[in-house]
């Protein structure tokens, strides 16, 4: 696999195949503004692309607004993945990538962060004793781990921390339900609502998957007045662009 930079803008040479699910079109176009190359549109079933690349044999990004939540993340998810296998072209990687909130201080608003370990923080069950989660349960998973290697060199090429990237179906919104998410995730950095479901997809498929989400806001008490989100769809963009090398030397089959 093949990608080159200039001037931290991804240009393509190569025939692998990444599939980008966002939440919303605004996160997906920032996604889109680190490509140097036109990037069309591809109608399929349940789904729309945006396809950068993928003519002449050059790599092909598939960017895909998948929506917010981690249900319709993982049914869009999984429809892009389905009509790739259907139709010979099975993609390499898949990205869910996004803007989130960041637990303070350690993934303050405008960096960036890169998952090691993408977790659902709410899919389980309140009890007496507290949160017990589904695999306390007996069965379901509640974790996916991004390649290691990747990871590693991600990290390093964009400057970004590595750390849990919580999935959740609400969003924390007072200073108690962020401790007692930190409390239960000491690791966690950030917190989105579509990586697991993103995950979950990918892993049907057999596809590795990576989370990547610059910080917007802080993790807890919900204030508006607060968020950065320009700053935070800038940041994704930037560091989105700067994947093309590492991309270029990962070695797909290293653990």
């Amino acid at each position: 696999m093949v990608l080159q930079a200039q001037e931290g803008l991804l240009t393509t040479s190569s025939a692998v195949r990444v599939l980008v699910a966002t939440a919303v079109p605004v996160e997906r176009d920032a996604v889109a503004g680190a490509f140097t190359v036109a990037v069309h549109e591809v109608p399929l079933p349940g789904v729309v692309l945006h396809r950068a690349g993928g003519t002449g044999g050059t790599a092909r990004y598939d960017l895909l607004a998948a929506g917010v939540g981690p249900a319709l993340a993982a049914a869009s998810t999984a429809s892009a993945l389905t009509a790739a296998a259907i139709g010979g072209e099975p993609y390499d990687l898949v990205v869910s990538a996004g803007i989130a909130g960041g637990f303070q201080p350690d993934a303050p608003v405008g960096s960036l962060v890169v998952a090691d370990d993408i977790t659902v923080a709410d899919l389980g069950a309140d009890t007496a004793d507290g949160f017990v989660p589904v695999t306390g349960l007996g069965f379901g998973t509640v974790s996916h781990r991004p390649p290691e290697s990747l990871v590693r060199a991600i990290t390093a090429a964009t400057g970004g921390r590595a750390g849990t990237v919580l999935t959740v179906s609400t969003v924390t919104g007072t200073a108690a339900r962020a401790a007692e998410l930190r409390a239960r995730h000491p690791r966690a950095l950030a917190e989105a609502m579509e990586g697991f479901g993103v995950a979950e997809a990918a892993a049907a498929h057999g596809v590795p998957v990576l989370e990547l989400r610059a910080v917007s806001n802080p993790v807890g008490r919900r204030d508006r007045a607060a968020w950065r989100i320009g700053d935070a769809l800038a940041a994704l963009s930037e560091g989105f662009g700067k994947l093309a090398p590492v991309l270029e030397s990962w070695n797909p089959y290293e653990p």
